[in-house]
């Protein structure tokens, strides 16, 4: 099982009371609201239809699991996952990533308007939707092929492999030493103290200090998960070494090389996308998200990632030199993948491998890059994963995150990876 499928397994859920009653559910109503009829905002056709329309033949029932208000007992309504999966996926389709901009232009924007009908949703509840079921996101992804696998749309004979780097919700100035971290500590207590200590200030309304006072307690929480961070990078360094450094805006990110030459703050997300050299639609067949900068020792966790959610292997992996371990070639070649990856320019030639009595996989795979049918098929890496991830940052606004944390990371691109899938196959998901 790959890691970010395990990352999901493991998160502790809340416990909800047993009840078998179906959840009561505040779906969007769009007929004379607010003195107009939101259904005559959007034409037919519309891609807020439309993904209105695929968001309603998938399964939802994941994003209500323990809801405590049912039918026929009290309490709040849960608002629609429909509405919020389909208000997610339009704003991703027109690169807006924020909660906070969503909920302006539920009211401003006519497709927006349409998505919610006379529901109000605030960019808390966005917020939340996007950030907390990281294992339905999943479970939608896994769904979506599984249907594009069913309807013969899906061949897994050329999957590409490609890491890109994105910015984190972090700066370079917030990654402190451990002795800077102790102080950080220090002063964060005090900041919580005097905080508390305000709380009868009538400057304030009693809404305000409960927000100072949580942002105080973030502040803390933050800073104790960036000192547990760097002592631990601190034990993988070698005596001569700088010292570790951790951010206390997120103790998850790490400064890594970006396309453009500089080091920054990121994450290192992966995608296998699966598709036809000649062109056509892509799929998203796997994702990746680490917070370590070099692509090696990739390859088998997202062979693995494939398999599970398609129930295939790829017949031909293609990705760059930088994925070229040599435990990966092997574990591939075993499996019966036929890898297309070309080796560093640091590898060592065939002649002094088979010297060297190296694995016979590894020796094979060399020759076999030596072809030219290997070399065409490399040249498709292009237009599968490099034009994906091209898209991702231009097309779906996936440039930088605005959450925190590897868990709240992974579940953005989930959400992103599920819209591009659909976008792809929209009138093929349809009945």
């Amino acid at each position: 099982m790959s890691e970010e499928l395990a990352l999901f397994r493991d998160l502790p859920t809340r416990a909800a009371p047993v009840d078998a009653r179906p959840a009561r559910i505040e779906e969007p109503q769009r007929h004379q609201v607010r003195f107009e009829c939101a259904e005559d905002l959007v034409p037919p056709g519309h891609p807020a239809r439309v993904l209105w329309s695929v968001a309603g033949t998938l399964d939802l029932s994941p994003f209500s699991k323990g809801c405590r208000a049912v039918e026929g007992k009290a309490g709040r309504s849960l608002k629609s996952p429909q509405m919020l999966l389909t208000l997610w996926m339009y704003a991703i389709s027109q690169a807006i990533g924020s909660a906070r901009e969503i909920e302006r232009l539920t009211t401003s924007d006519s497709a927006f308007r349409w998505i919610v009908g006379d529901v109000e949703v605030s960019h808390h509840r966005l917020s939340r939707f996007r950030v907390q079921h990281g294992e339905a996101f999943s479970k939608l992804v896994t769904d979506v092929l599984s249907v594009l696998m069913e309807k013969g749309l899906l061949s897994l004979e050329l999957v590409a492999q490609d890491g890109t780097r994105v910015r984190a919700a972090a700066t370079a100035p917030s990654f402190r030493t451990y002795g800077s971290l102790l102080e950080c500590r220090d002063q964060a207590a005090l900041h919580l103290k005097a905080v508390l200590a305000a709380a009868d200030d009538p400057e304030y309304t009693r809404a305000q200090h409960a927000a100072r006072a949580a942002k105080a307690r973030d502040l803390q929480m933050r800073v104790e998960a960036a000192i547990e961070t760097v002592t631990e990078l601190q034990k993988q360094k070698k005596p001569d070494d700088k010292p570790a450094r951790a951010s206390t805006t997120d103790a998850d990110a790490r400064v890594m090389k970006m396309g453009d030459g500089g080091f920054r703050p990121a994450y290192n997300v992966q995608y296998a996308v699966a598709g036809s050299e000649l062109g056509g639609p892509r799929a998203v067949v796997g994702i990746q998200v680490t917070n370590v900068g070099s692509d090696m020792g990739s390859l088998t966790p997202m062979a693995e990632q494939v398999e599970q959610r398609t129930g295939q292997l790829p017949k031909s992996l293609v990705a760059d030199s930088g994925h070229a371990k040599n435990d990966d070639i092997v574990a591939a070649k075993q499996k019966g993948i036929d890898v297309i990856v070309p080796p560093a320019e640091t590898a060592k030639s065939i002649d002094r491998l088979k010297a060297e009595e190296a694995a016979t996989e590894v020796v094979e795979w060399r020759e076999r890059m030596e072809t030219d049918d290997a070399k065409k098929l490399y040249r498709a890496r292009a237009g599968l994963a490099e034009l994906n991830n091209a898209h991702q940052k231009t097309h779906h606004g996936i440039t930088q995150f605005l959450v925190r944390g590897l868990e709240k990371v992974t579940c953005v691109v989930m959400l992103h990876a599920l819209t591009s899938n659909i976008i792809q196959y929209a009138d093929k998901l349809l009945p």
